[in-house]
């Protein structure tokens, strides 16, 4: 059993016996405490408590372990007040507060304060914890077996997790939905059923397959993973978190939820579904994105119960399903949580405004121009773009450099491809793209020449039929560019 506050600024203990006053404490030490109750030094249940308003909506247990708790977080400091603390301190000295001292403390009835202040603390008792209580594996796993998702790329129950679909799905999901990956998923199954097949694919196919998930450098190292996993280590998966983050494309949460869900180890992988439910469960408000390493040490407490380690690749999975199922963003599910119970936030009140973020600076705007060439037999001039940066290795229109300033014509024209005869450019309008972290405005230019000269293959160019586009790597941008220039005009 884990104890835990999560901020410092509530009570940390509060202990109480029959017939003794309401006790209160401040907590003055660090931002997290938490103490271990071994198997042996604990009797009893979590429960409500049902003492009094004042504690009415806490979590209590009853525990042999009250020495445990107060050597660990309950040290005396200079500075109190309290006369009889006082004249304790003086009987016992000031460093033997030990199990023995404890007990005679509380037996005096006496208040300590240092991280946590304690009034009548019994011998064996009560006393009750104001910061929430480690929730139950056994409780979330009950409502994951009855509530689980059917997803492609996951192992029905009693069946063992596929390291490649695994592996295929957690790349796929980084900054995309479920939703959205799932024919992407089944599509590149199809193509590569096996991770062999999929490094044997030259790069051109996979960044077609890939086309509409964004953020290409995914695939590019998706593609060198791949060849890695089937060059180096005959086609099999590392099974550890540090075997997984050597490979290129994995990070500590992809190596992580691989590890958990395909290879059985118990690890918690912490994504924006398991960190908003840990940030909700303890009550933790300090804004994002600065909180995210505490966030992440308090996470990786969840499956400190026997039974998680017992099912890691269900406990983690129903992590992500209680995120994005019960524990939504916006409008949470409480009443239907099976951690309503243990989750600070929900006794707080403040549940659906975490996790808090830090205000973001408003989105710049850049500007772009794109030439959209075609020749009488429907071929389309396309260039691929630089392996780094936004939407390297993909093929698009030619163009430069996106930048701060709006285009002139005058001054986006002298950009364009050369032909003979020279192409007479119209302006076809205006496309806008999001990306995270600006939205960016397109200038498309479209002309139509006879035929395209032999420079254009010297200056990097390269031509495609237009009804071969859907078999290309073409990121959506370039793909709402081709479309508007293709778009009859009146």
């Amino acid at each position: 059993i884990l104890l835990t506050t999560p901020v410092p600024q509530t009570p940390l203990i509060r202990a109480i016996s029959p017939g003794a006053r309401y006790g209160s404490s401040v907590a003055t030490g660090p931002a997290h405490a938490t103490v271990s109750v071994p198997p042996d030094r604990r009797r009893g249940t979590v429960t409500r408590a049902s003492s009094g308003p004042t504690i009415s909506a806490q979590s209590s247990i009853t525990c042999t372990a009250a020495g445990d708790c107060l050597r660990k977080v309950g040290r005396v400091t200079a500075g109190i007040r309290a006369p009889r603390l006082h004249s304790l301190r003086a009987r016992l000295g000031a460093s033997a507060f030990g199990a023995a001292a404890v007990d005679r403390a509380a037996e005096a009835g006496c208040c300590a304060v240092g991280v946590a202040a304690f009034f009548r603390l019994p011998r064996v008792g009560s006393f009750v914890i104001s910061g929430p209580v480690s929730p139950s594996a056994a409780e979330l796993l009950r409502w994951y077996d009855r509530h689980r998702r059917t997803l492609p790329w996951r192992a029905l129950p009693g069946q063992g997790a596929d390291p490649y679909h695994v592996w295929l799905s957690e790349i796929m999901l980084q900054q995309t939905t479920v939703t959205a990956v799932i024919p992407y998923f089944e599509r590149f199954t199809q193509l590569f059923p096996t991770v062999g097949d999929l490094a044997r694919a030259d790069a051109d196919t996979v960044m077609g397959a890939w086309a509409g998930l964004g953020y290409y450098a995914r695939a590019r190292n998706l593609h060198a993973c791949a060849q890695v996993v089937a060059r180096d280590l005959g086609g099999h998966f590392p099974d550890t978190v540090d075997g997984l983050r050597a490979l290129p494309g994995i990070g500590p949460y992809t190596a992580a939820a691989i590890a958990a869900i395909a290879f059985g180890r118990p690890v918690v992988p912490v994504d924006g579904n398991v960190e908003r439910v840990t940030t909700r469960l303890f009550a933790m408000t300090d804004p994002l994105p600065r909180a995210r390493p505490a966030i992440a040490r308090q996470a990786a407490h969840l499956n400190d119960d026997p039974l998680a380690h017992a099912r890691p690749s269900d406990f983690a999975q129903a992590l992500f399903d209680l995120g994005a199922g019960i524990c939504t963003p916006r409008t949470p599910a409480c009443a239907l949580c099976p951690w309503r119970d243990a989750c600070a936030g929900l006794r707080q009140g403040i549940a659906a405004t975490l996790p808090r973020k830090t205000p973001k600076a408003p989105r710049p705007t850049r500007y772009g121009v794109h030439f959209h060439l075609t020749d009488a037999s429907g071929g389309l001039l396309l260039h691929r773009r630089a392996e780094t940066g936004l939407l390297g290795g993909t093929l698009g229109l030619p163009g430069p450099q996106w930048r701060a300033e709006r285009w002139s014509m005058e001054e986006g024209l002298r950009h364009a491809p050369a032909g003979r005869p020279a192409p007479q450019w119209r302006h076809v309008g205006e496309v806008r793209h999001v990306f995270t972290h600006f939205t960016l405005i397109v200038d498309v230019y479209a002309a139509r020449i006879e035929r395209f000269p032999n420079s254009i293959a010297r200056s990097g160019g390269l031509v495609h039929p237009h009804d071969r586009l859907q078999q290309m790597g073409i990121a959506s941008l370039m793909r709402k560019c081709i479309a508007l220039a293709a778009t009859p005009t009146e």
